[in-house]
């Protein structure tokens, strides 16, 4: 979102956030942490630096990659094909890189909270791994950058995985990859953007009623809106709107699009006018049931693959419903062959992003061994003017690191999640995948995902088998959510 839709900090305020920046910390030793080059050759190689991103002839930004580029470069790997990957970091901050939607091992996964070792400032790490699942996925930093703008996820490293299925049936002409981000962050003061989007839109009113009375005695108190994100430039694949290549087509082709949502804070839509998107997999996994839709919705983290029919010629927008998001860079041109002139755009009839529409009915899903309900609640500006944010009433720790949930080894387990916010948030959970079982009271089945939206004062149900031993974090991926207090660990042997 734009920093129109909030009103921001003036200069003097950011002097009191500097007790709110958290301490990195230090680089763990490992065998396969070193600062020296690693032996041998490697499937591929990642650096992480500094260094200058275009996303417009007169919007020339300074912010981290990875190999120089933005987003990374397309990793393609063959599902079950053992890979090396040696990781560069030539930068002066400890790192890491997450492989997000990957049941990877602990110390491949990329997250310190679960103990993957840091890639040191100026040194290098060599992973091997197995890729899977097959299908989208992809890669980014994972670090606590609290209130530093310049460092986490609002940068730039975030890159696309493609783990090739063993089998794949190839109903399309051709693939197109878009990665979605936004740059320039700057802080306000409260602002969320609307849910209406989302379907079923089902509330629990003893939710509410504690999210919103919570709220109101915090504002009684005299205390502010909690701070929030916006942003000033947007981009896919690094470039505004109007400002890199068009994707070029032909009349009656079958784009297969694979769509990654890779911004830091924000929820995204794409929309292509006189189209539909047949959506074929979520979260980089074939939905039961395609389906064809004229708005896409993704959350923080989210990846929609979906094919578009190329049947309407002419030159049109591919972009976000918001016109400011969109004006200010977040589209890309459609350009059919033989056509030129002004692309078009038209926002579509409002539609609502249902998650069961891609699911299945069936009533045969498959009972948990045990259920772990989740709370989740805000303490509006309550941790230097930033909200924290609690699980079960206890705000993350990265000082402990504690486990709150001991699991057992191949047990399925349900997660019923509970949200006493008026905020959405896209829950993420590390190297397993989960299947929706309940949203917003509407039951579901065979929607395997490992992201998931989850509306203000809703409940939502997913299932998962522990089948990755090990620590696993749980969080949402909102980025000030996550470094505020919004994430659990799972552990079992």
């Amino acid at each position: 979102m734009p920093l129109g839709r909030r009103d921001l900090l003036q200069g003097g305020g950011f002097a009191v956030l500097s007790a709110a920046l958290p301490r990195f910390a230090q680089a763990q030793s490992a065998d396969r942490s070193t600062s020296e080059s690693p032996q041998g050759g490697a499937d591929h190689t990642i650096r992480i630096g500094n260094g200058l991103l275009e996303l417009a002839p007169d919007r020339i930004i300074s912010t981290t990659t990875y190999n120089g580029q933005f987003p990374g470069p397309l990793l393609r790997f063959r599902e079950g094909r053992q890979v090396v990957v040696d990781i560069y970091n030539d930068t002066d901050t400890p790192e890491q890189l997450h492989w997000h939607g990957q049941t990877v091992p602990v110390d491949v996964d990329g997250a310190s909270e679960e103990g993957t070792p840091f890639i040191p400032a100026h040194g290098t790490r060599r992973i091997t791994f197995t890729p899977g699942p097959s299908g989208l996925r992809f890669y980014h930093t994972h670090l606590t950058p609290g209130a530093d703008l310049s460092g986490g996820q609002y940068g730039g490293q975030v890159g696309m995985v493609y783990i090739e299925p063993k089998n794949d049936p190839g109903r399309h002409d051709r693939e197109v990859f878009l990665m979605l981000k936004e740059f320039q962050p700057a802080l306000s003061r409260g602002g969320d953007m609307a849910m209406d989007f989302l379907a079923p839109a089902t509330r629990v009113r003893a939710l509410e009623e504690a999210g919103e009375s919570a709220m109101r005695a915090s504002l009684a108190k005299g205390m502010p809106h909690g701070f929030e994100v916006g942003y000033s430039l947007f981009s896919i694949n690094g470039r505004m709107l109007g400002h890199g290549d068009p994707i070029r087509v032909k009349p009656g082709e079958r784009v297969l699009f694979h769509i990654v949502n890779g911004s830091a804070t924000e929820i995204r839509s794409l929309a292509l006018l006189g189209h539909t998107f047949e959506v074929i997999a979520l979260d980089g996994n074939p939905v039961p049931t395609p389906t064809k839709v004229p708005v896409l919705w993704l959350g923080t983290a989210e990846r929609i693959s979906a094919v578009v029919e190329m049947n309407h010629p002419g030159v049109w927008v591919m972009g976000d419903l918001a016109d400011d998001d969109r004006t200010r860079g977040m589209g890309i041109v459609i350009e059919y062959a033989g056509k030129s002139g002004k692309p078009g755009w038209t926002k579509p009839a409002p539609f609502k992003w249902d998650y069961t529409r891609f699911g299945s009915s069936a009533s045969n899903a498959q009972a948990p061994d045990e259920t772990i309900d989740l709370t989740f609640t805000k303490n509006n500006a309550a941790n230097q003017g930033f909200n924290e944010w609690r699980i079960n009433d206890v705000a993350f720790s990265m000082d402990k690191m504690e486990p709150m949930f001991r699991l057992h080894q191949g047990k399925r387990y349900r997660l019923r999640m509970r949200n006493a916010s008026d905020d959405i948030h896209p829950v993420h959970l590390h190297r397993h995948s989960f299947e929706l079982t309940r949203l917003a009271g509407k039951s579901t089945a065979a929607i395997i995902k490992d992201v998931v939206m989850l509306g203000g004062y809703q409940e939502a149900e997913v299932d998962f088998v522990a089948d990755n031993p090990g620590r696993t974090l749980f969080h949402c991926h909102q980025q000030l959510h996550m470094d505020f207090g919004f994430m659990a660990l799972f552990d079992y042997a």
